[in-house]
């Protein structure tokens, strides 16, 4: 939250909250469909194996990570929390 400069606070403004990398692949993760190790990389930008150390932890903070094979390709998902 941040006052006017002169101080009134009249002019007081909200910061929304700030949307993570890690919070994105969660919501991804949490899709009906999942997502695979490409489409994680290309939605955060970081590289495969920073990928599989954010599901890492993502793991040790209680979430279930699963995974299946579909043809060639790996799909993980998380399933969302009540």
């Amino acid at each position: 939250m941040t006052k006017s400069a002169n101080g009134a606070g009249a002019n007081v403004t909200v910061d929304t909250p700030r949307v993570t990398k890690a919070a994105q692949l969660l919501t991804l993760l949490q899709t009906g469909t999942g997502a695979s190790l490409e489409e994680m990389v290309e939605a955060t930008g970081w590289q495969s194996h920073t990928v599989r150390a954010a599901m890492t932890g993502l793991r040790k903070k209680g979430h279930v990570v699963e995974k299946h094979v579909e043809g060639n390709t790996t799909i993980w998902s998380v399933k969302p929390t009540a």
